[in-house]
């Protein structure tokens, strides 16, 4: 029997790490004596994704320190940090109430899927997942390949589908499988570039339940 499905992204979504990531940016910043970003809305108004061309856009050289570098040593600072993040508020409760109304639902996320485990595993949110889906390195390029092979795989189990995200990217993800896409501001992308997205915008995940009940 098909069923209805939510793909929900990870970072900024459901995990509250955004001042995390400005902090990691700024480390790395502060080493290659770069310009610090100044708080939140410069990150959020200047991250995206492929993370390359974010790690250009911040003001680094590839030339002196290569991205694979500043990728790693990015991960380095973060990974171990991270698992010390909260969920968003309400994003456990939301997951519960989708998982109670009978959605299958799919965490995708541009992360190496072994330490998205990691993460995931620091809350009881497992076994709302029918699956993880992650990248096989840190590199953050895209996970629209990923989606379009899940699509392909389980499209003859598949009724209507929807994205849950805080990127322009999970937008774009979404629009390459033909999916319907809610992005929430709480994350890693300014508002404002979510909105001219076209896409549908809210600014709480607690939002959610109306909207697909509507």
């Amino acid at each position: 029997m098909k069923k209805n499905m939510i793909i929900w992204d990870w970072n900024g979504t459901l995990l509250d790490d955004v001042d995390l990531c400005v902090e990691a940016i700024n480390m790395l910043l502060a080493r290659e004596s770069l310009p610090l970003l100044t708080g939140k809305e410069e990150y959020q108004r200047v991250f995206q994704f492929p993370i390359r061309a974010y790690y250009e856009a911040v003001g680094f050289d590839f030339s002196k320190c290569p991205f694979d570098v500043l990728a790693h040593d990015y991960m380095e600072y973060y990974q171990p940090r991270s698992l010390s993040c909260s969920l968003h508020e309400h994003a456990e409760t939301t997951l519960h109430y989708f998982h109670e109304k009978g959605y299958e639902q799919v965490l995708l996320s541009a992360s190496r899927r072994d330490f998205l485990l990691n993460q995931c595993r620091r809350y009881p949110i497992l076994p709302y997942f029918k699956d993880v889906l992650g990248l096989d390195d840190i590199y953050a390029q895209s996970k629209a390949a990923l989606a379009q092979h899940y699509f392909a795989k389980e499209a003859d189990h598949m009724a209507s589908v929807v994205f849950f995200g805080d990127s322009v990217h999970d937008y774009e993800v979404a629009q390459s499988v033909n999916a319907d896409c809610v992005l929430i501001a709480n994350g890693h992308e300014h508002k404002d570039k979510l909105i001219a997205t076209g896409g549908r915008v809210i600014d709480r995940i607690d939002e959610l339940p109306k909207i697909i009940n509507n």
